[in-house]
């Protein structure tokens, strides 16, 4: 209805510059609200104040103007001005009809756009560090993502998500170390375990699972493994020497290919633990991309070096190469390479985030975490080097999600193995409850997830109380089917008029705002947006349903309510869908 009205303003805009009143040169731009107050109409355009210097005249005496030289239309019943020269437009009967038309004829596809029209971007999401099982911190990111994801495709973007392996790096010889010292348990060694290594139970079931399969010939004396070892924190040494010096013990112990089976099934087998609890969870990706494939062969992380050196951005200092960063608006330069010859983190984020430009996306977007927050201006000032707009790296930030069990504070720490697994969350709630409620709050606020609410039957779970507006109506056809009396919808279709309580006509209303709520959540990368549009929905629903008599003897009004409750199902069933959420029958 608003492109509709708006193309009403186009014309008479048009007019009125035939006429030499608005300059020819002038190119408004029209935008059309929905009012809050219905005595105020349907929609309501300040366009008469945006002309009100370029024509030199009163901004009412311009909103007269264009009133008077609008074209007729069926869609509009009335048109009044307000205030100083505000346009109300309220909608006729017929656009109803027709809103209604329309969404029965798209169907699934109602709402959906093409604003995008095929232009690639990338989201990346979720990539938390392959050293154990997503914990449910993890899980609001990658409902996000995914949400997100979806969105954008809904509105014509084609969309590529990716997951980034940080396979590389400290952490992960932790792990593989935390693996072998487990294993060396199981074979009946006992070395002193690290404060800071791994210590879940799903590091024992690796260590289980190599056993198993090789037996012990990896098997060495504890004391022999520990010689050359610093004291561990426990004893009054520092715990991060003595983690590096148990690694380089291992691998010197162990051989680099001895080394890498424990390496390479601790990686792989959490990489493949987490591939599997997200397409459990709804979502799969085009890419896992491989930190480590950044070095191997024609390294991609020299290569970004030298560009960066090539346009003059790379300066030397102390035997390091150092990244001028704070010439791009960040607070300090950054290190890309270390006086050992070591690059750094930063500087694979740079060869990855080059990587990602060079493959045609025309936008980039990384859900990182809150933690990260601080890598957001070196990132983007590396781009810029690099000569991307570093306005195309978009970077929504996700706080942290508390999870309770009552009164109770779960934790989340994946180093000690004291945390809840998004796969546990999952068994106790189901997808669709951790799938919507990630998204109800925007993404830079900090949510707390209740399970015992998550789990309820009542209208303060929202996703139950979304589920349940769509599953009664499927209910209510269910029983008229039953009784012999089958919705004629075009019977409805053609009596909508009957719907005139204010009840119905907010309902209405709310069904025509659908197409608007999905491409201000998709553009906008807000999936709350469309929950709370949901939430609203069925709350007018429920509301409707439980004041009203909807089951009439009329058929006419039968029929009419009964296609305006099948239209409320349909956008029900449209939304959850974006949001990765099922959309039942009967619960």
């Amino acid at each position: 209805m608003k492109s509709a009205v708006s193309e009403l303003l186009a014309q008479a805009v048009q007019s009125l510059q035939a006429e030499g009143f608005i300059p020819a040169d002038v190119e408004p731009r029209i935008m059309l609200e929905n009012t809050r107050d219905k005595a105020h109409g349907d929609l309501a355009t300040n366009l008469a104040m945006t002309l009100a210097k370029p024509c030199r005249q009163a901004p009412r005496q311009i909103a007269e103007r264009l009133v008077a030289a609008l074209p007729d239309s069926p869609l509009v019943r009335d048109v009044e001005i307000a205030g100083p020269g505000f346009i109300n437009f309220f909608l006729s009967e017929e656009t109803s009809r027709l809103l209604l038309e329309r969404l029965f004829a798209e169907g699934q596809q109602f709402g959906r756009q093409n604003i995008g029209q095929g232009e690639k971007i990338q989201v990346e999401f979720v990539s938390a560090n392959p050293t154990g099982p997503l914990h449910v911190g993890h899980g609001r990111g990658a409902a996000y993502g995914a949400t997100v994801s979806d969105l954008l495709a809904a509105v014509g973007f084609e969309v590529h998500r990716e997951y980034y392996v940080n396979d590389a790096g400290r952490q992960m010889d932790i792990l593989a170390t935390s693996v072998y010292l487990r294993y060396l348990e199981l074979c009946g060694e006992s070395p002193s375990f690290p404060d800071n290594g791994y210590r879940g139970d799903y590091i024992i079931d690796i260590a289980r699972a190599i056993l198993a399969a090789d037996g012990e010939q990896f098997r060495l004396p504890a004391a022999e493994l520990f010689a050359d070892v610093r004291p561990d924190a426990s004893a009054g040494g520092d715990k991060e020497q003595h983690i590096d010096d148990l690694i380089a013990a291992a691998r010197r112990q162990l051989g680099t290919e001895r080394y890498e089976r424990f390496f390479g099934e601790a990686l792989e087998g959490i990489r493949s633990d987490i591939e599997q609890d997200l397409h459990e969870f709804g979502i799969d990706y085009q890419l896992w991309f491989s930190e480590r494939s950044l070095t191997e062969g024609e390294s991609q992380v020299e290569q970004a070096i030298r560009k960066l050196q090539d346009r003059g951005h790379v300066y030397e200092k102390d035997g390091a190469l150092w990244f001028r960063s704070t010439d791009f608006g960040d607070d300090k330069d950054r290190v890309l390479k270390r006086d050992n010859g070591q690059t750094t983190y930063f500087a694979s984020d740079v060869a990855y985030h080059e990587n990602k430009f060079a493959r045609g996306f025309s936008k980039v977007i990384n859900i990182w975490g809150a933690d990260h927050h601080g890598y957001i201006a070196r990132v983007r000032a590396a781009m810029q080097a690099l000569g991307y707009d570093p306005d195309n790296l978009i970077i929504p930030m996700v706080q942290f999600a508390n999870l309770y069990r009552g009164s109770e504070k779960l934790a989340m720490s994946t180093r000690s193995g004291s945390f809840v697994t998004l796969r546990e969350l999952r068994a106790e709630v189901g997808n669709d409850a951790a799938r919507f409620i990630y998204v109800t709050r925007k993404v830079d606020q900090q949510m707390d997830f209740d399970l015992e609410l998550a789990k309820s039957q009542s209208k303060d779970n929202p996703v139950y109380y979304v589920q349940y507006a769509h599953a009664r109506v499927a209910s209510v056809l269910r029983k008229l089917e039953e009784d012999g009396q089958p919705l004629d919808r075009a019977n409805g279709l053609d009596n909508i008029e009957l719907l005139t309580e204010d009840a119905e006509k907010d309902i209405l209303k709310q069904l025509a705002q659908y197409p608007e709520v999905l491409r201000n959540a998709a553009l906008s990368y807000e999936p709350h947006q469309m929950a709370n549009y949901l939430r609203d929905l069925a709350g007018a629903f429920h509301a409707w349903y439980n004041g009203t008599r909807v089951l009439v003897r009329e058929d006419e009004l039968r029929n009419a309510r009964l296609t305006l409750a099948l239209a409320v199902q349909q956008v029900i069933a449209n939304g959850l869908h974006l949001l990765g959420v099922s959309a039942p029958d009967s619960m």
